[in-house]
């Protein structure tokens, strides 16, 4: 895959997004999911491919949350494969510090998961704070 250099603008502010949003922050994986999967299914590239890295994070919390450690480190493996193609901000978020912030999970993953870290990776809105 190239790297993404350009993307149209993601509203984050309202509807699906936002609703996925607030839910991920909640800890509400499964449902934040559902809010984006809906935005993702009409999205064409290179934002389609972005947005599935972000339902790929929320997917992975959803099934380290049902036990499955295993398929949460492969889906943020696979989550970060796409935002690592991202400039430091693409659709309105600030991809850097989530990147960062998924490697230090993947790491803990990896050791076990009697360590993990205290919060799930941040995703930090640049043209919105809430």
């Amino acid at each position: 895959m190239a790297a993404y250099s350009e993307s149209m603008p993601l509203d984050w502010t309202s509807g699906p997004l936002a609703g996925g949003l607030r839910c991920y922050r909640s800890a509400e994986f499964f449902l934040a999911h559902e809010h984006w999967e809906s935005v993702w299914l009409q999205l064409e590239e290179p934002e389609k491919s972005f947005l599935q890295a972000l339902i790929q994070t929320a997917a992975a919390f959803h099934h380290l949350n049902a036990g499955n450690a295993a398929g949460a480190a492969s889906l943020l493996r696979r989550s970060l494969r796409r935002l690592e193609l991202c400039p430091a901000v693409f659709g309105g978020i600030a991809t850097g510090p989530l990147c960062a912030e998924i490697h230090e999970w993947l790491q803990a993953l990896e050791r076990g998961t009697d360590h993990l870290p205290a919060k799930v990776p941040d995703i930090v809105l640049t043209n919105y704070q809430p």
